[in-house]
């Protein structure tokens, strides 16, 4: 089969759509999740146009071959991972900024583009585009939107599904189709361009995507505490939340992710602090300063060693910075398995609690980061390289965290998607009846099975 569809997809695209060079094919073959499954696939392709996505798309239906679609392979489930004598479908082509339009306030871009592009257009036009992954800098719209990535803001702006207007799709049987709409309302059918966003590449190969987008919003004033404890601050946050305020951002960092990005960018952070916690509010006037002390009251409330609101613009963006610099700064350090459960708010001092329970008991590195304003946390797992013993202890202590996580009434996952390592939770959090529903409508928009298989699923 390979060389068959291999032979086809030539025949079908321009020659410099393919990659076959087995050096170059294993830059392609996973994404950024640890220890997940992947194998070498038979070919990537890189198209340039929706019509030649649904060419790919047909011949691999013609000849049954299993594909995969990537956008900028910084995913952490698994899920762009190859599979042996597969398809990989490659979106880095695919990076046209379509459409900006100020009056209706959306864009229409290509799934390529990446996440950092889109907001820098723009904010050129007065406009922000608000769903902000960690990972912005790279990841592409596609792959934000195959896994609903939140980020930074999400805690008051929401993730990536209450953004998305409309989608063009290839579907499972290789039709080029148009789901959602341009509108600011409409209920016409079923909510299928809703139902793409989170799928993973199971249901459809997106080639453009509409999204809704915001006026640009107003400075915003940043509020820091340091705690003892991950509990401490969990308990602070959940204050936070008590007391009414809904913060532009409400992120964790432990003393692990801080040490790591001090050693790599000699920030000296953590020198004063067991944790931090950052808060952000956009509401101005008095009614934001009135905001910000109310978070600065909480955390003094919940036992900071100290906190305060910034005055200084560049201290309080660098602050962010080595937020979004843990994951890369922990990496460096050996292999990190990263956790993504999401748990209801009053829950999250217990489930940070049965964080460090797991590390203890499994004897691993816990590192915490976390988007706990709205109850995502993401336990880093660290391992020293090449230790075996090691990484069946993380493995252990991460299907404890989401054993944890499921009976605090959370999920198994808030923005990372399922892929493959979370399967097993994922089942475990829906239960029989649920999965045959999901697995109904696999069945329906992908009756050959080539979309992806094997992923999110269990098949």
């Amino acid at each position: 089969m390979n060389a068959a569809v291999i032979d086809d997809l030539a025949a079908a695209l321009p020659e410099d759509r393919l990659v076959r060079d087995p050096d170059v094919l294993r830059g392609f073959a996973h994404d950024e999740a640890e220890w997940a499954p992947y194998a070498m696939p038979a070919v990537v392709v890189r198209p340039h146009t929706a019509e030649e996505v649904r060419a790919t798309v047909r011949q691999c239906l013609r000849h049954g071959a299993p594909l995969v679609t990537r956008g900028a392979g910084t995913g952490l489930s698994g899920g762009a991972n190859a599979i042996e004598g597969g398809v990989v479908l490659v979106t880095d082509r695919l990076t046209a900024i379509r459409e900006i339009d100020p009056l209706e306030r959306l864009a229409v871009v290509e799934p390529g583009v990446v996440n950092d592009d889109l907001r820098a257009a723009c904010d050129e036009r007065g406009l922000w585009y608000p769903p902000d992954p960690a990972s912005s800098p790279w990841s592409t719209i596609g792959g934000n939107v195959a896994t609903n990535a939140g980020g930074v803001c999400c805690v008051k702006y929401g993730v990536t599904r209450d953004y998305v207007l409309g989608l063009q799709v290839v579907t499972g049987t290789g039709e080029l189709v148009r789901l959602g709409r341009r509108t600011a309302k409409g209920v016409a059918g079923y909510d299928l361009a809703g139902l793409m966003v989170g799928s993973e590449g199971t249901l459809g190969v997106l080639t453009e995507i509409t999204v809704r987008l915001r006026a640009r919003r107003a400075p915003e004033r940043t509020i820091a505490g340091f705690f003892d404890s991950t509990v401490a601050a969990g308990e602070a946050a959940a204050a936070v939340v008590a007391a009414g305020v809904v913060p532009s951002a409400l992120e964790l960092v432990d003393r692990h992710c801080l040490a790591a990005v001090d050693a790599w960018k000699n920030m000296g952070l953590s020198a004063d602090a067991n944790v931090v916690l950052l808060a952000r509010t956009d509401v101005p006037g008095a009614s934001g300063e009135h905001e910000a002390a109310t978070v600065l009251r909480c955390f003094e409330g919940a036992g900071a060693t100290w906190a305060a609101q910034s005055s200084d613009q560049a201290e309080a963006d660098a602050l962010f910075a080595a937020r979004r610099l843990a994951y890369p700064a922990l990496e460096r350090l050996g292999p990190v398995l990263t956790e993504d459960v999401c748990v209801p708010v009053q829950r999250v001092p217990d489930m940070l609690a049965r964080i460090d329970a797991a590390a203890r008991r499994h004897g691993v590195t816990i590192a915490n980061i976390a988007h706990i304003g709205d109850g995502n946390l993401h336990p880093l797992l660290i391992t020293p390289p090449g230790d075996d013993e090691a990484r069946r202890a993380a493995q252990a202590a991460f299907d404890d965290i989401i054993a944890g996580a499921l009976d605090l009434g959370g999920t198994v996952t808030g923005e990372h998607g399922v892929g493959l390592l979370k399967r097993p939770g994922l089942a475990d959090e829906l239960g029989p009846a649920v999965l045959d529903l999901h697995a109904a409508v696999k069945r329906a928009l992908d009756p050959h099975g080539i979309l992806n298989p094997g992923k999110v699923f269990q098949q």
